[in-house]
């Protein structure tokens, strides 16, 4: 069903303008639902990164300009954003006044309804031999505030020991989209409590050490 709701979901940003490998059929293989898309020759943007490390600059500034690409749609009917976060703060393991601040802190933010990728990492870009930008896995696609897509970003590349690239990343963002730093590290501890309910205990452990909303103020 997970995946069935997946297909629903790319479906739906397909047809926004992005460049997206499209959907070609949500079907059941061996009991369990799978998603055929279509294929796109090329190698990825972490791969590029990894290989000309000189360009890192260069990967970053077109890597933020996707993101933004993303932010300046809005597809109806996705999955809200705030809606999402508040179910994942009330499943994690910290106690009941860290998550209490950050319900709170997740109320006080304004409610947008741009598309969040939700996954946005070099390894989730491939570019062709022509060099046209297309932008995979939509599993958790939603409709909310950009910088929770940012946050997330960041944090991802904190995740990876990358925290160099990850504060170049934000920087250039920002930069761009004349966004405040401080605005984005206003999400950090709550969508770092939303991560960590999945993943090993190792990433558990790291995104909680994120979760003091007094450390952002």
């Amino acid at each position: 069903m997970k995946k069935y709701k997946e297909g629903g979901n790319k479906a739906r940003v397909e047809d926004c303008g992005l460049n997206i490998p499209r959907v070609r059929e949500v079907c059941k293989i061996d009991g369990k639902w799978a998603i055929a898309t279509e294929y796109v020759e090329g190698v990825t943007l972490q791969k590029m990164m990894d290989d000309h490390p000189e360009k890192i600059d260069e990967y970053l500034d077109l890597f933020v300009d996707l993101q933004m690409q993303i932010h300046a749609k809005k597809v109806p009917h996705l999955n809200k954003l705030k809606e999402k976060m508040q179910r994942k703060i009330s499943e994690t393991t910290l106690d009941a006044t860290t998550r209490y601040e950050l319900h709170t802190r997740l109320a006080s933010l304004p409610e947008h309804d741009k598309v969040c990728h939700g996954d946005f990492v070099p390894s989730n870009v491939i570019i062709t031999p022509d060099n046209k930008a297309y932008i995979i896995d939509w599993a958790h696609v939603t409709s909310g505030n950009a910088s929770a897509d940012v946050a997330r970003t960041y944090l991802t590349f904190c995740l990876k020991n990358k925290k160099d690239i990850a504060e170049k990343y934000l920087n250039i963002f920002c930069k761009k989209s004349d966004t405040a730093k401080q605005y984005v590290q206003k999400w950090l501890p709550i969508v770092a409590a939303s991560q960590s309910v999945k993943g090993n205990e190792e990433e558990r452990e790291f995104l909680l050490s994120w979760t003091n909303v007094v450390d952002y103020e």
